[in-house]
């Protein structure tokens, strides 16, 4: 099993769930909303002046549970979607040693 952790703009939450709903090799995954703080967001485009008066910037971090032989062709689904996630995003994959239930 693999994680695939994504990193974007809470902007497109929404459309970002009805592509991962989408997708069959999406069973289930979870938004946590996040703060993003960096030097650079100040150069970002899609920031709203209410981005750069608080000094940060909301995204949503998602997680992902898949099989490993599944990574890419999510990855590559979710660069070919038109959810406004293509230059708006970051996402890492770590390996999972153990899961179940408690």
């Amino acid at each position: 099993m693999k994680n695939l952790t994504l990193i974007v703009h809470a902007d497109i939450q929404r459309a970002l769930a009805d592509t991962l709903h989408s997708l069959e090799q999406v069973t289930e995954f979870t938004f946590i909303q996040v703060e993003g703080h960096s030097p650079h967001e100040e150069y970002d485009p899609a920031l709203s002046v209410r981005d750069r008066v608080i000094g940060f910037t909301p995204h949503v971090r998602v997680d992902i549970l898949l099989m490993g032989e599944d990574v890419n062709d999510v990855l590559q689904a979710l660069r070919a979607a038109d959810c406004g996630l293509t230059g708006h995003g970051i996402y890492q994959v770590t390996t999972i040693e153990q899961h179940g239930l408690l």
